[in-house]
Formats: C-alpha cells, sequence, structure tokens
C-alpha cells in the first residue's frame, strides 16, 4: 500500500466523532445554541478531512 493510501487511526477517529456529532444535531430535544455549535465542530472536522 502507498503512502497516500493508508487509513490511519486519526482518520478513523475523526469519522467516528464526525458521526457522533452528527447523530447529537439529529437530536430533536436540542437547544439551537447547541445546534449551532455542533454545526461548526462538523464543518471543522469535514475541512481538516477535505470533505469540503
Amino acid at each position: 500500500m502507498s503512502e497516500q493510501n493508508k487509513y490511519t487511526c486519526n482518520e478513523y477517529r475523526q469519522e467516528m466523532i464526525l458521526l457522533a456529532l452528527q447523530m447529537r444535531l439529529n437530536k430533536e430535544s436540542l437547544p439551537e445554541s447547541e445546534k449551532e455549535m455542533i454545526q461548526k465542530e462538523i464543518q471543522q472536522i469535514e475541512s481538516a478531512m477535505d470533505m469540503i
């Protein structure tokens, strides 16, 4: 496997954090202020993972 195609523990960790944040965001009882904070975190992680 080449260096570019290696899947690291950090990448896996970021994906799991992203998934957890997205699941929290989908909860109906979440206050609007917390939703905004979670959306910002999601954007930061997606940007760091070059998903945007």
